[in-house]
């Protein structure tokens, strides 16, 4: 799976579509707050994993990838033996955290009400 081209067939040149859709999936911005919650100035890929349990190898490999090339996170790799690897917000990142707990705050202040639609939507 290859997520570092998304293209819109309709809209190829519009900005919010492609930063959006890169940023919105599954896993993005999960790996980004955690990367923020945790305290920790860097973390490595396991700890990630262990973080995030339900994310596969994969998964979390093509997120950070994906992340690294737009720049909101630092990947440094240490020469070392075995190899040590580890992962760091950017300042773009940072700046989107205070975004990232507002989408947070809205949900638990609306998870209820939406619950409660669905179900009505599900019965009718």
């Amino acid at each position: 799976m290859d997520r570092t081209i998304i293209e819109s067939t309709l809209f190829p040149d519009c900005p919010i579509r492609n930063i959006l859709a890169r940023i919105s999936d599954k896993w993005s911005l999960l790996v980004i707050y955690t990367l923020d919650k945790t305290g920790k100035e860097k973390m490595r890929f396991k700890e990630l994993q262990r973080e995030i349990p339900d994310i596969s190898q994969k998964m979390l490999t093509v997120t950070l990838r994906t992340l690294e090339e737009d720049g909101y996170l630092t990947r440094t790799v240490y020469p070392e033996v075995p190899p040590r690897v580890e992962y760091k917000l950017t300042p773009r990142a940072h700046s989107l955290i205070p975004h990232i707990n507002g989408l947070i705050e809205w949900a638990l202040e609306n998870k209820d009400a939406i619950i409660n639609d669905r179900k009505k939507t599900s019965c009718a």
